[in-house]
């Protein structure tokens, strides 16, 4: 798996447990059925992927926790929403939908809108979550902008 992969797949599950605590405080177990019911069963969250996403997460001090009792009357930990989570939730579900609706655009793509200048140098460098891409949304660009290439547009 790629390092683009593995970074897209981690910042989702990390919205999606945020999501699922959003509502109020769950164990685990808890924010896995939510995962799989809230996306029809297509995405299956397990005990060892949950648990160190959930740990991460409170690492970072976007989720809290604390020892309870489940619905079962056994001792669990029950995972809450923190202000700066709940913070990280709001953008980074505004960061994702307009990730997807970009790259949902290029996918649909049927030819190329403007002159390709000979191949893919490699990822640059940035803060971007997403592995070295950056992307801008199209109502934000100037009416003239420089393509990689150097071609003005």
């Amino acid at each position: 798996m790629s390092d683009l992969d593995v970074s897209l797949m981690r910042g989702t599950l990390d919205l999606l447990i945020l999501k699922a605590l959003s509502w109020g405080p769950q164990h685990g177990y808890a924010v896995a059925e939510w995962i799989e019911q809230a996306t029809g069963s297509a995405l299956l969250v397990e005990e060892g992927t949950l648990y160190p996403a959930l740990h991460r997460l409170e690492r970072k001090g976007w989720v809290e926790a604390e020892w309870g009792l489940s619905e079962n009357n056994r001792r669990a930990k029950f995972y809450r929403l923190s202000r700066t989570g709940r913070a990280h939730l709001q953008s980074g579900t505004s960061s994702w939908q307009r990730f997807v609706e970009a790259a949902g655009h290029a996918l649909r793509a049927t030819a190329p809108q403007t002159a390709w200048c000979g191949g893919v140098t490699g990822a640059e460098p940035s803060g971007s979550p997403w592995g070295g891409i950056t992307w801008t949304a199209p109502w934000t660009r100037s009416s003239r902008s420089t393509s990689r290439c150097g071609h003005a547009s």
